[in-house]
């Protein structure tokens, strides 16, 4: 890192290793730029033609800045990236060597389809897949210890064309509700826009810890979270690691984390410290869907990679520590046109703000009615240990609209008289300090699904996840939604009238999902249930309405995923679920067996000799012989616990059926982990420090 760097060269790094629009339009012959454009827009297809020129352009482009090989980059459904580099290098007959990109290169690869999950997809003879390039996705080049590679942002299918990975179903979703969005403009008489764009702002949090304490725990190096480990005396209680001073070790891996990822074009904004100790969030600016989905990757794995250079580990998983908060992926959701209209923007008077209006119950009754896929959209076996604790949303989804929204809402649907209260000011009491503009809503942190200001902000999605599956559900279920809305519109005879009606009828048809309180309190998740909204606790209760018939209808129906996709989703995410508590307990029961029991016998063992050298000297032992007792207790329960969890585990590993085994892990290995678990905090506690065999709590979240 240029430990001098300042701002004034942001602009010459920001973006060097993107071949984004700005290096296109240098770099391609005005025709072609213009056809690519015309390509992103969706306005005509790709040609060979067009795809040759630039694909000699961006050849030329990376092997200037130093690249030898070139790899399509794209998102296999293990939830992270995947790359196969090959090299430019042509030789000739004459035994020399040529550098050479194709049109057909750029467009289409073929990795190995049958070695990534597929869920009945291909068989494993069925070797061919193809990655397609994303036109919509600016390549970049990435360095590593390979060299300089450039990476060409990519779709994979199948053979048969089925989607193998997150992205098709993305750019799917991305178009269904473009083509539900221009219908709605269009009757409100919009005839300028040309494309609508779900745009997304992620935030994403992570915790740091020292490379040598990572290095000692197993259940850190193997599963992303402790497996064990008691909570230290002092926490987050105090609230005094929130927005606090950034430490300058942390600085330092902030400010070099920036500078790589703006010379990627990742535009990371805002950086500050987390509620937990060593815990941290980085947010980047908004993009489309698909973009942000592709930058927020990149975001983890250079957060990873940063991590390693200054001896420091990055962690992503959704709870590394119990008795502190998890790490979640704030979900920023907007729809905006190409010439700038941001369509869930209020405007001064929203309650005469016709588009506000429709696209906001639009999106209130999306969340109500598949309240159930974007419950799915945040699971995995991590965020069940965080979703409703004190830290993130309960899983029960809601909306949040803020008092004057709710309020305009409502006399809306009453007809009765609106009056704005166009924000106002909020008045600080001192002559030294400036009145605040008032924003129109407030902001809630117990909802999972906020609105703020001219966006909705998804708060249940975990952190190691990536993005592309929630913003899957929300455009699609939204694309849904506007088209019933057109529908109506489009076949009536008094357009305004019927607008009415919409924005009285979605209100009143959805209300029950809207809730302004405390989402953490027991009083809501009472009403929740009297209202009839879906308590879904874990993932394994969630996966099967990815099959249910109003889901298959909604995704078949907008062509974003059809039942034999959506099937392979299921058994994947499935044996994915049961595969990660496999390795969790395996992990653990390595711990109990081959470190902590050993290290409790060899303590006791010096506490037994310490009480018997004190009888010998005729010595009253009442401390040595209570510490021995409470030993030899807890060390015969940890022992029955620890044989307890191998039995289980081998009945849980034994079963076939993927739904069968998922519950098996979640009903008797997870149970059988926390007794474990709780037994071997317990020894922790009591035993020395130096004896222990892993750092502790202490070590980790607060020495950096």
């Amino acid at each position: 890192m240029d430990m001098d760097f300042h701002s004034s060269k942001l602009e010459k790094i920001y973006g060097i290793n993107c071949f984004g629009e700005t290096e296109m339009m240098h770099r391609l012959p005005k025709n072609i730029f213009k056809e690519l454009k015309a390509v992103q827009m969706g306005k005509q297809k790709m040609t060979l033609g067009v795809a040759e020129v630039v694909a000699g352009a961006m050849k030329d482009w990376a092997i200037q800045k130093g690249a030898t090989h070139f790899t399509h980059w794209f998102q296999p459904l293990t939830g992270t990236t995947a790359e196969k580099h090959d090299s430019f290098i042509s030789p000739t007959t004459d035994g020399d060597i040529i550098m050479e990109f194709s049109g057909k290169e750029l467009i289409q690869g073929e990795p190995d389809a049958s070695s990534f999950p597929s869920g009945g997809l291909r068989a494993t003879f069925e070797a061919r897949g193809y990655t397609a390039w994303d036109v919509t996705s600016p390549a970049f080049l990435k360095h590593d210890r390979v060299g300089l590679t450039l990476c060409i942002p990519t779709a994979f299918v199948s053979y048969t064309g089925e989607a193998l990975d997150k992205k098709v179903p993305l750019l799917r979703s991305m178009e269904a509700v473009n083509l539900q969005a221009l219908r709605i403009l269009r009757l409100l008489g919009n005839q300028r826009s040309q494309r609508v764009v779900s745009n997304i702002g992620p935030e994403q949090e992570y915790f740091l810890i020292d490379k040598a304490y990572f290095d000692l725990r197993p259940d850190l190096r193997l599963c992303g979270r402790t497996v064990f480990g008691s909570m230290c005396a002092k926490g987050q209680e105090m609230d005094d690691h929130y927005f606090g001073a950034i430490k300058d070790r942390v600085a330092d891996y902030m400010r070099e984390l920036n500078i790589e990822l703006w010379k990627l074009g990742v535009s990371a904004k805002t950086q500050h410290n987390e509620v937990a100790p060593n815990q941290f969030e980085l947010a980047t600016v908004y993009s489309s869907s698909n973009v942000a989905t592709d930058t927020n990757h990149l975001v983890m794995e250079t957060m990873s990679k940063v991590a390693k250079r200054l001896d420091m580990v990055c962690l992503l998983h959704e709870k590394p520590y119990a008795g502190v908060n998890g790490s979640g992926k704030h979900n920023n959701w907007s729809l905006n046109t190409d010439d700038g209209i941001n369509l869930l923007k209020p405007g001064h008077n929203p309650q005469d703000n016709v588009q506000f209006l429709l696209f906001l119950v639009a999106t209130i009754k999306a969340v109500d009615e598949y309240a159930e896929l974007l419950r799915i959209s945040a699971s995995n076996s991590g965020n069940d240990h965080r979703l409703g604790a004190n830290e993130a949303p309960p899983a029960i989804i809601s909306i949040f609209l803020g008092e004057e929204i709710h309020e305009i809402l409502d006399k809306l649907s009453k007809d009765e008289t609106v009056i704005s209260k166009e924000g106002g000011s909020l008045k600080l009491g001192t002559n030294s300090l400036p009145d605040l503009p008032l924003d129109m809503t407030d902001r809630n942190r117990t909802s999972p699904f906020a609105f703020t200001g001219n966006k909705f902000e998804f708060r249940m999605v975990g952190s190691s996840q990536s993005i592309a599956g929630p913003n899957v559900v929300l455009n699609t279920a939204v694309a849904e939604a506007l088209c019933q809305m057109a529908d109506k519109l489009e076949a009536s005879k008094d357009l305004q009238a019927e607008i009415t009606k919409i924005v009285k009828d979605y209100y009143l048809q959805h209300k029950r999902v809207l809730f302004n309180g405390n989402g953490y309190s027991q009083e809501w998740v009472d009403e929740a249930e009297k209202r009839g909204l879906p308590n879904i606790p874990s993932t394994v209760d969630a996966l099967p309405e990815l099959l249910s018939d109003k889901s298959v209808k909604l995704f078949s129906k907008h062509k974003v995923l059809s039942k034999v996709e959506l099937e392979s989703r299921l058994e994947i995410y499935l044996e994915i679920y049961s595969m990660q508590i496999n390795i969790e307990a395996g992990v653990m029961h390595e711990m109990a067996q081959r470190q902590i029991t050993p290290a409790v016998l060899d303590y006791m063992a010096d506490v037994a000799q310490t009480a018997q050298l004190l009888i010998g000297q005729k010595s009253s032992s009442n401390v040595t012989s209570k510490i021995l007792g409470k030993f030899c207790k807890l060390s015969d329960d940890f022992y029955d616990a620890t044989e307890a969890l191998e039995q289980i585990l081998k009945q849980a590993a034994s079963i076939e059926d993927t739904h069968h085994q998922a519950r098996a892990y979640r009903d008797l290995v997870i149970p059988a982990m926390a007794k474990l678990r709780d037994l071997g905090d317990d020894l922790e506690k009591i035993m020395p420090k130096d004896c222990w065999p892993f750092p502790g709590y202490q070590e980790m979240l607060f020495y950096l």
